[in-house]
C-alpha cells in the first residue's frame, strides 16, 4: 500500500494544519527557514477546505494532531514535553494529547474486554469506572476486584487503532521514499530505516502482552532502585487488547501546582527522573521509551512511579559502552577521544580527519559548560550538530533512534520540574560509574567468562569441527581454498586457547 495514492493523505495533513490555524505554529516551533515557511503556506493554502475541521473549542496545534489521528498525536506528544524548543504556551496546550484525550464509550471498553479475555466484567469487578485517561492508543479505567477489593488500572486499546496507525505509517513510507528520490543528501538520514524502525515500535505497542511482558522484566531490574516504583501486572486479567495493573495512586508530574502544595522537591525529582533514565539505559540495556509527563506519578512518599510500558527501548552491551564513552568525553569537554569513539564505532567514516571532526564537536559542546541551563537553545544546539554530522557524512543509526528520541523527552520532563537543571551535571555520575564498572579489570573477568561459555556450549563439537577441517585441508583442492582453511584452522586453536583461559578465571573468581 506503499503507492502513490498516499499523496493524498499528505496533502489533508498539510491542509488540515493550515485549516487549523496550525501551520504558522508549527514552523515557528521549528524554527523553519523563511524560504521553507513561504513554500509551506503557499502549498497547503489552496487545498485548506480539503483539511479536518477538529474540535474548534481546543488550540490550533492540539486541534490539527488530534483531527489527524494517532501517529499525528505521538508527534505533539514530544512537543509537548519541550517548552525550550516549542514554548511555555504552546507546550502547555500540547500536555492534553499525553492523557487528555476524547475516550470512547466505557460500555464499548467492557464488550472489549468480555470479547478477549472471555469474562463478565461486573461479575469480575465490583466497580468499573468511566475512562480516567485517554491517550492516543489506549485509555485507562479504575476498577475494583471483586474477591480482593483490590484497585487496578485497565487498559484497553482503541477500536479500530490497528487500521488508524496502519494508514499513517502508509503515508510516512510514501514520504520517506519522497524525500530520497527529491532529495539524495537526505539518504544519510536513511528515512525509510527510520519510519521502519517506528513502525515496528508502534505495531509493538498495539499487542499489549508485549506491554505486560516489558513491565515484568523492566519491574526485576528496577527492583532495588531507590525512588523508583512500577505497578505490577495482573496476568489472568490481560490479553492482545486488555492490560490489567496495580493502581498507582499519586499526582501527574506534569502538575506542578499540586507537586508544590504536596510538598515535593522538584529539583530532586529533576535529577532522579534523568539519573533514573541514563542508569536503565546504560546498566540494564532495557529503558522505558515513553517516558513523558503522562506516564509518571509522584507518590505521596516521593517515589517515582512509571506506566505504560508500550514503548520499551533496548541496547547492546556495546553500544552501551560506546554510548557512555562519547557521553564522558563530553562532560570531560575530551572532544578528542570523543572523536575517536566515533571513528571506532564506525559512526563516521574512516577517510575523514578524526581533528577536524574533534573541532567541530568541541564547537557543539563548549557552548554548553559554564552556561545556566535555561539560557540553552537546544533548537540552535541540535541544528548546528546536524550541519556536523551531515558535513562529516555520519548516518542515523537506527539502534539509537528511539534512546536518542527518549533522552529529548526525559529531559523535558526534568526541566520542566527544574528549568534551571544542567543535564551534563546531572548525568556525570551515572556515566562515571557506568564507565568504571564496564571497562576496568572486573569487566574483562567478566567478558572473559562471557566468551567461556560461549565456547564451553561448542566445546564437545570442537574436536570433530577441527578433524573434518584437517580432512578438507589435505585433499587436492585449489591453492585459494587451502588458504581459506588454514587461518579457520588458527582461529579454531586461538578459540581454543581462549576458552581454556577463560575457564580458568571462571574457576578462580566466578
Amino acid at each position: 500500500m506503499r503507492g502513490p495514492h498516499n499523496i493524498w493523505r499528505l496533502v489533508r495533513t498539510g491542509a488540515t494544519l493550515e485549516r487549523a490555524g496550525a501551520m504558522r505554529h508549527l514552523l515557528d516551533a521549528v524554527e523553519a527557514p523563511r524560504m521553507v515557511r513561504i513554500a509551506a503556506r503557499t502549498l497547503a493554502l489552496p487545498f485548506r477546505w480539503l483539511g479536518y475541521r477538529g474540535d474548534p473549542s481546543v488550540p490550533p496545534l492540539t486541534r490539527a494532531l488530534t483531527a489527524l489521528g494517532p501517529a499525528y498525536i505521538k508527534f505533539g506528544q514530544i512537543l509537548s514535553t519541550r517548552p525550550d524548543v516549542v514554548g511555555d504556551e504552546l507546550a502547555d496546550q500540547l500536555k492534553v494529547l499525553q492523557d487528555k484525550l476524547p475516550p470512547f464509550p466505557r460500555s464499548e471498553a467492557k464488550r472489549m474486554i468480555e470479547q478477549e479475555l472471555g469474562i463478565s466484567v461486573d461479575e469480575v469487578f465490583s466497580d468499573f469506572s468511566e475512562p480516567v485517561a485517554a491517550a492516543s492508543i489506549a485509555q485507562v479505567h479504575k476498577a475494583t476486584l471483586r474477591k480482593t477489593g483490590q484497585d487496578v488500572a485497565v487498559k484497553v486499546l482503541r477500536p479500530g487503532i490497528h487500521k488508524a496507525f496502519r494508514k499513517d505509517i502508509d503515508a510516512f513510507y510514501f514520504a520517506a521514499r519522497t524525500i530520497e528520490f527529491l532529495s539524495p543528501a537526505s539518504r544519510r538520514l536513511r528515512p525509510m530505516d527510520v519510519i521502519e524502525h517506528f513502525a515496528g515500535v508502534v505495531w509493538g505497542e498495539l499487542d499489549l502482552r508485549l506491554e505486560s511482558s516489558s513491565a515484568s522484566e523492566f519491574a526485576v531490574n528496577t527492583e532495588q532502585d531507590e525512588g523508583f516504583v512500577l505497578p505490577k501486572v495482573n496476568w489472568d486479567l490481560s490479553g492482545r487488547h486488555v492490560m490489567t495493573l496495580g493502581w498507582a495512586e499519586g499526582i501527574g508530574a506534569g502538575d506542578l501546582e499540586a507537586l508544590d502544595a504536596a510538598g515535593h522537591d522538584r529539583k530532586e525529582l529533576a535529577l532522579r527522573v534523568l539519573q533514573l533514565f541514563l542508569r536503565h539505559a546504560l546498566r540494564d540495556g532495557l529503558f522505558h521509551g515513553d517516558m513523558h509527563q503522562g506516564n509518571l506519578k509522584i507518590a505521596p512518599n516521593g517515589d517515582i512511579i512509571a506506566y505504560d510500558f508500550g514503548i520499551m527501548g533496548r541496547i547492546d552491551e556495546y553500544t552501551r559502552r560506546v554510548y557512555a564513552e562519547i557521553l564522558f568525553g563530553f562532560i570531560r569537554r575530551d572532544y578528542r577521544r570523543v572523536a575517536e569513539v566515533h571513528f571506532e564505532a564506525g559512526y563516521v567514516p574512516a577517510d575523514r580527519d578524526v581533528d577536524e571532526f574533534a573541532r567541530a564537536l568541541r564547537a557543539v559542546g563548549e557552548p554548553i559548560f559554564g552556561m545556566d541551563a535555561s539560557h540553552i537553545s537546544m533548537g540552535r544546539l541540535l541544528s548546528y550538530l546536524f550541519e556536523v554530522t551531515e558535513r562529516f557524512g555520519m548516518e542515523t543509526r537506527t539502534e539509537l533512534i528511539l534512546l536518542q528520541r527518549t533522552m529529548v523527552v526525559v529531559e523535558g520532563v526534568a526541566r520542566s520540574l527544574d528549568p534551571h537543571m544542567n543535564i551534563w551535571k546531572a548525568a556525570q555520575p551515572v556515566v562515571e560509574d557506568y564507565i568504571k564498572d564496564s571497562m576496568g579489570p572486573r569487566a574483562i573477568a567478566r567478558d572473559l567468562i562471557q566468551t567461556a561459555r560461549v565456547f564451553a556450549r561448542f566445546g564437545p563439537r570442537l574436536p570433530q569441527l577441527a578433524e573434518a577441517a584437517l580432512i578438507r585441508s589435505t585433499n587436492p583442492e585449489p591453492v585459494q581454498r587451502r588458504a581459506r582453511i588454514r587461518p579457520a584452522l588458527g582461529w579454531m586453536a586461538l578459540g581454543a586457547a581462549i576458552a581454556l583461559a577463560a575457564t580458568s578465571v571462571l574457576t578462580i573468581f566466578w
